[in-house]
């Protein structure tokens, strides 16, 4: 291992070349954080959370920007006159295809050059897109720019992950990525609940007259709102640092693709139970974003705005909390000897999932909904920062970034792309009936789970063998 001296009393240290065979309990980095747990500094333990705050944030921005549409469903049916499966199509299918086919390109990039460069582009591009939605007059036009969106919002994950197995042990690393997966539930919640406030404001007139943009309807005006902020965060990505030495590594070092998609052909078992088997559960839980809103107003009658704000800070508070005890109690199974602790929490949180969603979506009133929309809540959540952990354990280091870019890919197309649309689907053709949507969101959360806990189950051996073939390619690469 070798020492380098930073100015200052700080002394970096950085994983030498080759010795990948430790690299799932041990760091790959360069400027501030550790390569050993021992050895890890208060002052860069304290910047690689800095790090992880900074980009658990800009997820914050871009779940606010992509769940926002779950509010104005009716809005949107009314002055677009579209159908349930169109305003799904919004919400899932038409972000999720650009988002997860541009995420393996970007990651390969983010393999190879400044990941806060990809982030940024990202973030500008995310943000303005959102703003355009404002000005979509036409259905194909929004369809186009919720496209844009998906492209955008493709840079920041891929990045984000390698930047943060940069920065965290094994050890600590399920929890650090379940931290940044907050920034799902937080912008999530926030996107409800401020949604909420805002549908309130800007239906208090029946249209808007803005400066270049003309007179719009209330619904356009919410996606000014939550577009443009998210352009003044781009400076703050400066605050970023590169780890400099493993960014040289990785120019010098970095696989090509044929190799990564040939390794990751080698653990094809693993990597396809894993992705599939959480990306049943990204559908349960995507649905639910999609559509538990319109549940509630159509189901008990409620007003958006309350809805937003009830669903908002139940799924903010709960989500987070759901994210973090995962997260904890996969890191302390692995520390205690269980590798595959991550796949295992996985398939425990699969089964709990299926009865709390029936107790919710078939609750006989608005108060008992809302009791069990708590641990659902939480159940939710708690897959999405483990699962990417997952994959980082089982991966080398310069492959990471184009793996965690398979991974968005298949969970999202899963997911997002299908989950809203299957539910819209339903109630559109199979139930044929608005008032309905509880009984899609039943059929398509109950079949998701039970199909997800038993792939996830299937992977805890195969999951091991790849931990052994990680560790045989380091020795090899060494």
């Amino acid at each position: 291992m070798y020492i380098i001296r930073a100015p200052g009393p700080i002394t970096r240290f950085v994983a030498k070349p080759g010795r990948g065979a430790k690299m799932a309990d041990s760091v790959s980095t360069a400027t501030e954080p550790a390569a050993h747990e021992g050895a890890t500094s208060l002052p860069s333990l304290r910047y690689a959370w800095y790090v992880v705050g900074v980009l658990t944030l800009l997820y914050v921005f871009s779940f606010v920007d992509r769940q926002i549409f779950s509010l104005i469903v009716g809005p949107l049916r009314r002055d677009l006159q579209i159908s349930d499966t169109q305003v799904s199509l919004l919400m899932g299918f038409s972000f999720a295809l650009f988002y997860t086919f541009f995420g393996i390109p970007i990651g390969h990039l983010s393999d190879v050059y400044s990941r806060r460069w990809i982030i940024a582009i990202g973030l500008v591009l995310w943000s303005g897109f959102t703003t355009g939605c404002g000005l979509a007059q036409t259905y194909l036009l929004m369809l186009l720019l919720r496209m844009g969106v998906g492209v955008g919002e493709a840079a920041l994950s891929p990045a984000a992950y390698s930047l943060i197995t940069d920065y965290f042990e094994g050890k600590r690393l399920a929890t650090a990525l379940s931290v940044y997966s907050m920034g799902i539930y937080v912008g999530s919640g926030l996107s409800y609940l401020l949604g909420g406030l805002v549908v309130r404001f800007a239906s208090e007139k029946e249209t808007w007259t803005l400066p270049l943009a003309g007179t719009i309807h209330p619904w356009q005006l919410i996606f000014f709102l939550v577009g443009l902020p998210g352009l003044a965060l781009v400076p703050l990505l400066a605050t970023v640092r590169e780890p400099r030495a493993r960014r040289a590594q990785a120019r010098h070092r970095e696989p090509k693709m044929r190799a990564v998609f040939s390794y990751l052909s080698e653990n094809r078992k693993t990597v396809l139970l894993h992705n599939i088997g959480f990306g049943l559960l990204a559908l349960s839980s995507y649905a639910a974003g999609g559509w538990v809103p319109e549940f509630y107003r159509r189901r008990f009658h409620w007003e958006i705005g309350k809805v937003g704000i009830v669903y908002g800070s139940i799924v903010a508070v709960m989500g987070c909390i759901g994210l973090i005890v995962a997260g904890r109690i996969a890191d302390r199974m692995r520390a205690r000897g269980r590798a595959n602790s991550i796949l295992f929490v996985g398939t425990l949180i699969a089964v709990a999932d299926i009865p709390v969603n029936c107790l919710l979506y078939l609750a006989p009133s608005a108060f008992w909904a809302t009791l069990w929309l708590i641990p659902a809540a939480a159940l939710a959540a708690a897959p999405f920062g483990i699962a990417p952990a997952a994959i980082q354990q089982m991966m080398p280091p310069a492959m990471r970034g184009r793996a965690a870019a398979v991974y968005l890919f298949i969970v999202n197309i899963i997911g997002l792309g299908i989950g809203p649309t299957a539910v819209g689907a339903a109630t559109q053709y199979l139930f044929r009936s608005d008032l309905a949507v509880q009984y899609s969101l039943v059929l398509v959360s109950s079949l998701a789970c039970a199909l997800g806990a038993v792939l996830l189950y299937a992977a805890l051996k195969p999951f091991l063998g790849s931990l052994d073939r990680l560790r045989a390619w380091s020795a090899e690469h060494a």
